[in-house]
């Protein structure tokens, strides 16, 4: 399938000049005219330390000039495959939480009910939490594959709830999860408490430790792939699931995470999924040195997009 919505060719517009849209791709609003619709949720009012991830959808966008459509691993040429475009950004409200994920998830969920894959650009992890309301509604309850440094089922903050580190308790809490298709991978310490990872396994989750990769990769690639084929699934990733020397630009960094090369091998790994919706969170640009960590972000996603079309294509 020859897809009519492609980038701007480097050959004609100089990488470094025109807008920019994720991938140089057209900025096109309908989902029902794609396969894969690109959108950003600026939105930061979840997080608990560092703000600035509202900034991450221009930061990815930009990075993303520097990335390619063919892929040898899983051999797709992605814009060859999917029809994708650029939606523009929900227009999120800095200070009101509600308003914010009401109309992601209302966005997100014009996206589904036009049978397209929301692929999204947060943001903290907040964001996450409607995108996944929204495809629930419209798929059922979803498996997760989840990268990030922590578990982010923690109680409430100051008696806020949810924020950024609730999101994949509230998840189970609205049943919108199939717990035992959920894949945490990266969680490390040191923790708050002796406790902090018992309602993920408490609920059902697998939580493999960024130790758990650096060990035994090809065990954690395996994994993944081995995850039941009885229902959708959602990628999402937490840049700080990568260790902070290779991604420094997002609000809360451990050190002791992935390589980036890691990551991407295992984001690829998820072409053995049917996964209906991704997502890269918490980038900060204002905290990143020379744009590393929103380049890294920007190929994350188009690995998880390259992923979905091996996937479909087989």
């Amino acid at each position: 399938m020859t897809s009519a919505f492609k980038p701007v060719s480097p050959r004609e517009v100089p990488r470094f000049a025109g807008i920019s849209t994720f991938l140089r791709l057209p900025f096109h609003q309908d989902p029902a005219d794609v396969d894969a619709l690109i959108i950003g949720a600026p939105f930061d009012g979840g997080t608990t330390y560092r703000p600035g991830a509202r900034f991450g959808p221009r930061g990815v966008r930009t990075a993303s000039a520097l990335t390619r459509g063919f892929h040898p691993d899983p051999d797709v040429d992605l814009f060859e495959t999917l029809r994708c475009a650029d939606g523009g950004d929900v227009a999120c409200v800095p200070m009101d939480m509600a308003v914010s994920l009401a109309r992601i998830e209302a966005r997100v969920a014009e996206i589904a009910a036009a049978g397209a894959v929301p692929a999204v650009i947060g943001g903290d992890h907040t964001c996450s939490l409607p995108v996944i309301r929204a495809l629930a509604k419209a798929h059922g309850p979803l498996g997760l594959v989840h990268f990030d440094a922590h578990s982010d089922t923690y109680p409430a903050a100051w008696g806020i709830d949810p924020h950024h580190g609730t999101v994949f308790r509230n998840m189970v809490e609205e049943g919108l999860l199939r717990p035992a298709d959920v894949l945490q991978i990266g969680i490390r310490g040191p923790f708050s408490t002796r406790d902090d990872l018992a309602f993920a396994k408490q609920a059902g989750f697998t939580v493999l430790s960024a130790e758990d990769v650096h060990r035994d990769l090809d065990g954690v690639l395996e994994r993944i792939a081995g995850l039941p084929a009885n229902g959708p699934y959602y990628v999402s990733f937490d840049v700080d699931a990568v260790d902070p020397s290779m991604a420094p630009g997002t609000g809360t960094p451990v050190p002791g995470g992935f390589f980036s090369w890691q990551a991407l091998a295992m984001v690829r790994a998820t072409k053995a999924l049917r996964v209906v919706g991704c997502d890269v969170m918490e980038v900060s640009p204002d905290f990143d040195v020379n744009g590393v960590t929103s380049l890294l972000a920007a190929n994350l996603l188009a690995e998880m997009l390259a992923a979905i079309a091996a996937h479909r294509r087989v």
